[in-house]
């Protein structure tokens, strides 16, 4: 197995391998039978950061969410409780579950974290976010619901997803000024094209926050891998209608460096922007894979040292 440098979440005490699993797939386009290999293979390769949501795959017909926490909970299970002491475990609360079963008043958090630890077959949580922004709850209420569940052990870390950065910043503020447990991470949507949004006011607050940052859809919903490059392309995969608005000619510039640096280091456009990420300095960039094999090629972007010239012209092919 290999050893990798860890990095902490934000100022709490959880270290990471500097990648994660993106737990979306279980129980959507891996069954649990390949959901247990990936993730056999991914501890084996020295990672132990895995990503999920209560919601997931509440998106996909006939699933009612929970799929993936209940897979995760399974090989827990199966694999015993020295596998779950090594894994750093991140999930996720305010996507709608069902009829009043949404947001982040202080009763549905209590409710949603005990049927999450249920599913995942553990009785504490390391890394447990609001999956998004809800306006319609004080931000006060949100903040002690979060602190009651650290106090309690049920959680011992706690994040943000798909905040905006005036809702980041007045969160942190409620949670100082009335001495609860505060977010230590962001969890964005950020890649090589997607960058404005989080580099503009999030990257700055998180800094001067000390943040971590874990991007999901490192990879562009997979048009980072070089996988659609023409709109013949776009049928390779139920995500390739997501690509279309990608393959204008920022879309060409990026899959133009990624080759160019790609090819300098013998490896795969999707290693180069996993790379890239870790580069401009996030915690761990978030992605999935299906199969072992493009499992173990994503993980070796996390492992790859770009040069100062090779980022260069990656931020100077995806700027904005």
């Amino acid at each position: 197995m290999t050893t990798l440098a860890s990095r902490p979440i934000g100022r709490s005490t959880l270290r990471v391998a500097p990648f994660a699993f993106g737990g979306n797939v279980f129980g959507w386009t891996a069954d649990e039978r390949t959901s247990f290999e990936l993730l056999d293979a991914f501890v084996d390769a020295g990672f132990n950061f895995i990503d999920t949501a209560d919601a997931y795959s509440r998106f996909i017909p006939g699933n009612v969410g929970g799929e993936s926490e209940t897979i995760i909970g399974n090989w827990f299970a199966a694999r015993g409780s020295a596998m779950r002491a090594r894994i750093v475990l991140a999930t996720k609360v305010g996507l709608e579950m069902g009829p009043g079963d949404n947001g982040l008043s202080r009763d549905y958090i209590h409710r949603a974290v005990d049927r999450s630890l249920q599913r995942l077959r553990t009785d504490y949580i390391d890394l447990y976010q609001a999956h998004r922004d809800d306006p319609d709850t004080p931000l006060e209420e949100t903040a002690r619901a979060f602190d009651d569940l650290v106090r309690a052990g049920k959680v011992r870390v706690l994040g943000a997803s798909n905040f905006t950065a005036s809702r980041l910043e007045a969160a942190l503020a409620t949670s100082a000024g009335n001495g609860l447990a505060r977010y230590e991470c962001l969890q964005p949507h950020y890649n090589l094209v997607q960058r404005k949004e989080f580099e503009t006011a999030l990257a700055p607050l998180c800094a001067r926050e000390a943040l971590g940052v874990i991007p999901y859809f490192a990879l562009a919903s997979g048009f980072l891998t070089g996988k659609y490059r023409t709109t013949a392309d776009l049928g390779k995969s139920p995500r390739g209608a997501r690509m279309g608005a990608m393959l204008d000619a920022r879309g060409s510039r990026i899959l133009a460096a990624l080759d160019l640096v790609s090819r300098a280091h013998a490896t795969t456009p999707a290693c180069v922007a996993i790379a890239w990420l870790i580069a401009r300095g996030v915690t761990a960039p978030i992605a999935s894979a299906t199969n072992v094999t493009q499992l173990r090629e994503i993980l070796s972007g996390a492992t790859l040292e770009l040069t100062t010239e090779e980022v260069a012209a990656l931020n100077q092919a995806s700027a904005n």
